[in-house]
């Protein structure tokens, strides 16, 4: 794969993570349309069968829901052939109910890592890693320390 290819990658990358931090559930749906590719699939420890375009639709009506200010930071962005990864920060103040909890107005930072498969400009796979414990921890879903 080209340089350019892996340039024309993180843009594509850049465009739908502007789109995430712009809090309209309406542009991220759009974006997720735009540039994840109709088959493409979502991997995670949170195991689903359905298409990365619907879970990343659901995921984010449920974080928008749950923190309407939500706001990821890429920290790392590196291409290598027709993969990226990123390393990024999440923020947000709990607002809304989450995974079965109600509001807390508490404030979160995690952190999250992504690997992001391209074929023909769209994505076609997301492998995630997302530090769900340290979120709920922060929410006061658990208080032991590991």
């Amino acid at each position: 794969m080209s340089a350019d290819q892996e340039a024309r990658n993180k843009e594509t990358y850049h465009h739908f993570h502007d789109a995430i931090n712009s809090g309209d559930l309406e542009v991220i749906a759009k974006a997720i349309d735009e540039y994840i590719h109709p088959d493409g699939r979502f991997h995670t420890a949170e195991r689903t069968e359905m298409p990365a375009v619907q879970a990343q639709k659901r995921i984010w009506e449920t974080l928008l829901r749950a923190f309407p200010d939500i706001h990821v930071t890429v920290e790392d962005l590196l291409a290598e052939g027709d993969k990226i990864v990123v390393r990024q920060t999440v923020t947000g103040t709990n607002s809304g109910e989450y995974r079965g909890m109600p509001a807390t107005g508490r404030s979160v930072t995690y952190n999250e890592i992504f690997i992001i498969r391209f074929a023909d400009g769209k994505i076609t796979d997301l492998w995630g890693v997302v530090d769900v414990y340290s979120q709920l921890r922060q929410l006061g879903r658990y208080t032991e320390a590991l």
